[in-house]
């Protein structure tokens, strides 16, 4: 039974920073396309950052660019998102997902989904 298991979300401050955490089981997260996506209240699930088997291609949502990093470490069967200068418009429930082939930044994608870690940013 795959697994993947979001961790480190949390209520902080505008310009703190936090690193989630996404641990696999039931698949080697080597051999897939890992992402980040989230969804705030009352709007659509989105974006943020996606990085390929390799981990030698990165893709970022623009509203994210140069303040959030995605990375894997493969050994341990986990990735992370490193998100640093928050903003209070970041607050959502944040979820990984994989996929077994190609990069990419749409959710269908995907075939394998976290259940999310909230993340709340306050003004």
């Amino acid at each position: 039974q795959v697994q993947l298991v979001e961790s480190g979300g949390g209520l902080v401050q505008a310009g703190d920073s936090l690193r989630l955490a996404c641990s696999a089981s039931g698949l080697t997260i080597s051999s897939y396309a890992i992402a980040w996506f989230r969804r705030g209240r009352a709007k659509a699930r989105e974006f943020v950052a996606a990085v390929n088997r390799n981990g030698d291609i990165t893709r970022y949502a623009d509203s994210v660019k140069g303040r959030f990093t995605i990375s894997r470490i493969n050994a341990k069967n986990t990735m992370y998102l490193q998100m640093n200068s928050l903003k209070p418009e970041n607050t959502a429930v944040y979820y990984c997902a994989a996929r077994a082939t190609l990069i990419s930044r749409s959710g269908p994608d995907y075939d394998y989904w976290g259940q999310g870690t909230q993340v709340t940013v306050s003004s």
